[in-house]
């Protein structure tokens, strides 16, 4: 077998494969399909301050080659998640990663104040919620408030701290630069693309929310187009994801420049699609003799 291990902010993975927050839940939903033990990390739900019931159904909707979710972080709280889903994921021998949201910059800051205190591997923050504290925009959508969250984070814990950053912005690279300069470890990306589907027959939008969040194969050209030039733009490892459903996308997205992968949409149609793609990363890089899954890392040679 070839060397699939990855270091992202001095954490060990054992390969570059974690499923995506919001598609994996705590994991339970997926033991008894295979052991989590095999894959690199787990990016669990998103976390928030407080209790969310998320939002009203419809909130899930099947497109082509894709699908549109507006669940709106349904999710226990940040303490029921520390006192009885954090003990059962430190078990599994995997590199278990919290993803924290909150409407404003002091929530985000309490939850990492929280985090703090216990073992978890790695924070990701997600800056694709809206700062209700700013007109409803989404921290990711600005540099400015992107900075000022990061910065606000970075004070409030020691934990390696991953910025998760939301596609639907003119430059993905400045809101990159902007929050490794304010003491990101890392930069995960994208999260979903913002869609709208209507039914022409009860001329509705398909989600209650009118509009949702869009994932799955669709996305992926515009996942690997922004993992590459945000790549190039900072110095700090780059998580990619965004439509990644076999282990040659994923090596795609790591030649694009991404340290690792977050795998999400394809494991609702296929369960064992992580387990599946690091087995499939592997073939291929015994197959090209390549020792180590690192050094494809950033190879792709533009014309």
């Amino acid at each position: 077998m070839a060397d699939l291990s990855v270091n992202i902010c001095g954490v060990d993975f054992k390969n570059p494969v974690i499923p995506a927050s919001g598609t994996f839940g705590y994991g339970r939903e997926y033991e008894h399909l295979f052991s989590l033990e095999k894959l690199g990390g787990i990016s669990v739900k998103g976390t928030t301050l407080k209790k969310r019931t998320g939002n009203l159904p419809p909130r899930i909707a099947e497109t082509p080659a894709g699908m549109l979710n507006s669940v709106g972080l349904q999710n226990p709280g940040i303490d029921h998640f520390i006192e009885e889903e954090l003990p059962y994921l430190l078990t599994k021998n995997t590199v278990i990663i919290a993803n924290i949201a909150g409407a404003d910059v002091e929530e985000c800051v309490q939850i990492a104040e929280k985090l703090e205190g216990t073992q978890v591997h790695m924070i990701e923050l997600n800056i694709s919620c809206p700062n209700v504290k700013q007109g409803g925009a989404a921290f990711g959508t600005s540099c400015s408030m992107a900075s000022q969250v990061t910065k606000s984070v970075r004070n409030a814990t020691t934990k390696p701290l991953i910025v998760k950053l939301s596609p639907n912005v003119t430059d993905i690279t400045e809101i990159a630069r902007a929050v490794e300069s304010e003491g990101a470890d890392a930069v995960s990306l994208i999260n979903t693309l913002m869609g709208m589907r209507i039914d022409i027959n009860t001329r509705r939008p398909v989600l209650h929310n009118n509009v949702g969040g869009f994932s799955g194969p669709a996305v992926f050209p515009v996942a690997v187009r922004m993992v590459w030039q945000t790549a190039n733009a900072v110095k700090i490892p780059v998580i990619g994801m965004g439509g990644i459903s076999s282990g040659e996308d994923a090596i795609e997205m790591m030649m694009a420049g991404a340290s690792a992968v977050q795998v999400g949409a394809v494991t609702f149609s296929d369960p064992f699609a992580p387990v599946r793609i690091i087995s499939e990363i592997d073939e291929f890089l015994n197959r090209k003799n390549i020792d180590s899954v690192r050094d494809i890392v950033g190879t792709v040679k533009p014309w």
